[in-house]
């Protein structure tokens, strides 16, 4: 696998919502909530406990492991 470079940019509520929102439009995640202290209520599945995550660089490192998960278990298109 090639190592990814390193973040340019501190992640920002705006990036973090955004991919929220992809998430869970596309059924990868049940719900993502971005509370008034910055942090973020994560459930993969309804019957699922709710996640606490500290704030956007966590909701962002989620989104990666999940992209990844996604696309290594995906046929390979050729």
């Amino acid at each position: 696998m090639i190592p990814r470079p390193p973040r340019s940019s501190k992640p920002t509520v705006t990036k973090a919502d955004a991919w929220a929102d992809v998430l869970v439009r596309r059924r990868l995640l049940f719900a993502a909530v971005l509370t008034p202290t910055g942090q973020w209520l994560v459930q993969d599945r309804p019957d699922n406990p709710v996640r606490v995550l500290a704030g956007p660089a966590d909701l962002l490192a989620l989104a990666a492991t999940i992209q990844q998960h996604t696309r290594s278990t995906r046929p390979e298109a050729r």
